[in-house]
């Protein structure tokens, strides 16, 4: 796993070398083994290095044979082995083993179809030479994240935003709509970033740059198709069968590393079955990881140890509390580089630590397996509020949803028109987003804080109107079940689970993320599934659940449904006493001067979390992602540390200078990497 930045000068001027290592600089942390950088003409790129595969003969930018072509590479093409071999008996002869070589020679045979062959996690870009493009790609779930800016005059992209923003040309302001998309979905939809002028190339794209002019195309999109004849012949035990091949492979070349490759292990149904995968496949004591915490309503230690017995790993946890997470949460959001509304990423940024500590750069986790194998509550309250709309008469019905989160303490103690009011179907329930209207509407209780005027300009816009506009003609010809999974898998998974909850946090610490369950195999064999055997009636991960029989302890298969979650407004007030930068972060003054939030209506939700008596999850919510914007704000459009060399090409009082504030530009000198 790496970093990777580059810079286009659009008019053929010569790239400014310094500001590129600047950019290179930046994203260390991503590969702290090695750097590289490479400038010719108008065309520069750069790479920092996090050795996995052919440690020696991997590194980065790597050209082809005649140097026509050159990379930089992020993530990994698991079934390179074979596709090496494939590319072998066509007469392509190779110089290293290393899976980047196997990107260049893909796309000297196949072209930009390259990547339909591919089955990895990947943001690599390619400088054509011959055809004067830079062709660019990202992998099919969204696991790997690339970002681009184009000024018209330079086209700039990089693996993380703020190595974008070390370029001296680039604005640093939020954007108020993509604000609207985070208080509402939990994300921004791609392209939008929470910067203004900063895009993000979507999952499942490519994208070309050439004589000035980009254009992206979308090769692979998330299908459920129609259940052919055939399928109501094929037995439950088959599907199984067909899965858990499919989980075993996904797993074996998952474990391709010249690194010890460990994994997560949560205590839940999906990790803990990654994990027994796993151990089926290596010689030595598989190492897992784990998080704990003080208070029973978040810890999975219990199933952990279980999980841990039976498998045989040789393991290691870290204790969260709460005081951690408000210590540490704005280096979370140095790293998310966008606002969030949980405080679930701060114990994984904490857990990748240890696994870096221990002397692991690779781990597998389980994630996406809620996302394809029908796993969420959302979907069971769908499928609740769907009956209940088609039979208002049912007054046991709406009862169900207090079963349907017995995790959330509060939810229990509601009062039964507080569960009307708040769950009960409103609109058409085959609209567009029948399934997710109640989710959206409790996340979008932080907008109530917004200032008057981030409201007026917001006032005449609707955030699923963008979210509509984006979906295939053929979603409008799924159910419900499978359209609710879609927004998850296309939308909330890469948007916020892969990205703050998985490669930001995990990459902070150089670790790399490996996911079975998002293979593509696994994912297009999961969408083709009867919705019946991905959550029979109300039973999440139905068909999943049976091939884990005697792989994983009973009592993990049998547990209740637990998501993972964290401690949250709580964490900013440890015994009492906000944390160090929170009064200074949310004084009314300061909130006067940034201009996002009412600074009295804020003050008032701080007052009522400071005397610990915020209990919901919308004002709980609310607080972490009004924090977290403040933060987001300070670090990037106040704060930034840009340093480094400086040619003197750019009016820094100019391009520093955004609604009409001055920021401060770091002096100090740059070293460099590497």
């Amino acid at each position: 796993m790496c970093g990777i930045a580059g810079i286009l000068n659009v008019h053929e001027e010569p790239v400014a070398v310094g500001i590129l290592r600047r950019m290179v600089s930046m994203l260390q942390h991503r590969g702290p083994d090695a750097t590289g950088i490479s400038a010719h003409g108008h065309v520069g790129l750069g790479h920092t290095r996090l050795s996995i595969i052919d440690i020696e003969g991997g590194r980065q930018p790597m050209k082809n044979a005649d140097g026509s072509l050159e990379v930089v590479f992020n993530g990994e093409i698991f079934n390179y082995v074979e596709l090496q071999k494939e590319l072998e008996e066509k007469g392509h002869r190779f110089a290293t083993r290393s899976d980047t070589e196997v990107i260049l020679h893909m796309y000297e045979e196949f072209g930009e179809e390259c990547v339909t062959r591919m089955n990895g996690q990947w943001a690599f870009a390619i400088w054509d030479a011959p055809r004067r493009r830079l062709f660019l790609s990202r992998d099919r779930m969204g696991v790997r994240p690339l970002f681009y800016s184009d000024s018209g005059r330079e086209f700039l992209f990089a693996s993380e935003i703020k190595a974008i923003f070390a370029h001296p040309a680039v604005s640093r302001q939020l954007d108020f709509e993509a604000l609207d998309e985070i208080f509402t979905f939990w994300h921004c939809i791609p392209p939008r970033t929470a910067f203004v002028g900063v895009n993000e190339l979507p999952p499942g794209y490519n994208a070309t740059v050439s004589n000035g002019r980009m254009s992206l195309r979308k090769y692979w999109e998330l299908e459920y198709p129609d259940q052919p004849r055939e399928a109501d012949q094929i037995t439950k035990e088959e599907y199984g069968e067909r899965l858990l091949s499919l989980l075993k492979d996904a797993t074996r070349i998952r474990l391709r590393a010249d690194v010890p490759v460990g994994a997560y292990l949560s205590g839940g149904l999906d990790s803990t079955l990654v994990a027994a995968l796993a151990r089926q496949c290596v010689n030595d004591r598989l190492k897992t990881f784990s998080v704990r915490f003080d208070d029973d309503e978040f810890d999975e230690g219990r199933y952990q140890q279980e999980s841990i017995r039976h498998l045989g790993t040789e393991h290691q946890d870290i204790q969260c509390r709460d005081a951690d997470i408000g210590r540490i949460f704005p280096d979370v959001i140095w790293h998310t580089e966008k606002p969030i509304l949980r405080t679930a990423p701060a114990p994984l940024y904490l857990l990748a630590k240890l696994v870096h500590d221990n002397g692991c750069k690779v781990v597998l986790t389980g994630e996406g397996s809620d996302e394809i194998l029908g796993g969420y509550d959302i979907f069971k309250e769908y499928k609740i509020r769907r009956f209940w709309a088609m039979h208002e008469e049912s007054r046991l019905r709406p009862m169900l949803l207090k079963r349907l989160y017995p995790y959330l303490r509060n939810l229990g103690a509601q009062p039964d028109a507080y569960l009307n009011a708040f769950f009960r179907p409103d609109g058409d329930v085959n609209g567009l987003f029948f399934s997710h209207l109640p989710r959206w509407k409790q996340t979008a209780g932080v907008k109530m804080f917004l200032s008057d005027d981030v409201r007026e300009e917001l006032v005449a816009r609707q955030a699923s109107d963008g979210l509509a506009s984006q979906l295939p003609d053929a979603y409008l010809e799924w159910n419900g079940f499978n359209r609710a999974q879609y927004l998850e898998a296309r939308y909330l998974l890469p948007g916020y689970i892969l990205s703050s909850q998985g490669d930001r946090v995990a990459m902070a610490h150089a670790v790399e993320g490996r996911f079975p369950f998002l293979d593509t195999r696994v994912v297009e064999f999961a969408a083709a599934l009867p919705a019946r055997l991905k959550m029979n009636v109300l039973q999440e991960k139905y068909l999943l659940k049976n091939c884990a029989q005697g792989l994983v302890p009973q009592s993990v298969i049998q547990r209740k449904k637990q998501p993972y979650r964290a401690p949250e407004a709580r964490c900013f007030f440890p015994g009492g006493r906000a944390v160090e930068y929170l009064d200074d972060l949310l004084a009314p003054s300061q909130l006067r001067r940034d201009g996002v939030f009412n600074a009295s209506a804020v003050h008032r939700l701080v007052e009522k979390a400071r005397s610990g008596s915020l209990v919901g999850l919308r004002d709980n919510m609310a607080f972490v992602g009004i924090v977290s914007t403040q933060l987001l704000m300070r670090k990037f459009t106040t704060d930034f540390s840009l340093g480094g060399e400086y040619d003197g090409k750019y009016d820094q009082r100019r391009i520093t200078r955004i609604r009409d504030r001055e920021l401060p530009v770091w002096a100090g000198e740059w070293g460099a990497p590497g």
